[in-house]
């Protein structure tokens, strides 16, 4: 199966995004969708599992979890999303709330949509962090429309031989801009040491 990286050749500008900024968007969408009272929200993974697991707990309600992606560890694979994680039967009769990270094509999230309507949700909404400004009219609530590079707070770096990389999907977006990964662009953390380490002595108080 073919590997082919996402088409980037429309962003124009980046915009680093936050954790503050993740979750002041999460407090709007809750707050725009608290109108619709959602009685399960279901976030489309793996990015629409950070927004929709924090903005389940904004609202007090359940979370099942779906998956739907093209891609496989990490590399896309599939010219459409599979399904990987299927929809719970929970949302018969509920007024549910799909949640996911950003809409482009719109693809996935109508056929998350579609899905629940097909197993008996009453009534099904969509609320998405960022949307382009070609994926605007299908999500229902939208945090911020821009056709800017995006990067996550969740997936800037990656793990790779012994240390910590920015992430070469957004090197090679950076790229087609004609610029390269800046350490301002890393999220700024202190370095913590481990209470418990089992690769390493643990030092008693």
């Amino acid at each position: 199966m073919s590997q082919r990286p996402y088409d980037y050749s429309k962003r124009k500008g980046i915009r680093p995004v936050s954790w503050e900024d993740f979750h002041g968007l999460c407090k709007a969408l809750a707050a725009a969708a608290s109108c619709f009272e959602p009685e399960i929200v279901l976030p489309v993974g793996r990015g629409g599992y950070y927004p929709g697991t924090l903005i389940s707990h904004m609202l007090q309600v359940e979370v099942y979890p779906v998956r739907l992606s093209r891609r496989v560890n990490d590399i896309v694979k599939h010219e459409s999303p599979q399904w990987i994680v299927e929809l719970s039967a929970a949302v018969a009769g509920k007024r549910v709330l799909v949640v996911d990270e950003i809409c482009s094509t719109g693809e996935t999230i109508q056929l998350v949509k579609e899905k629940a309507a097909s197993q008996g949700a009453s009534l099904v909404r969509s609320a998405v962090l960022y949307a382009h400004t070609w994926g605007v009219s299908l999500p229902d609530y939208i945090g911020l429309i821009s056709d800017e590079l995006i990067l996550n707070p969740w997936d800037r770096e990656i793990y790779r031989d012994g240390k910590f990389h920015f992430h070469p999907e957004y090197v090679e977006a950076l790229a087609q801009q004609g610029l390269e990964p800046e350490s301002d662009l890393l999220i700024p953390v202190e370095k913590f040491k481990l209470a418990k380490d089992i690769n390493q002595d643990v030092e008693t108080p």
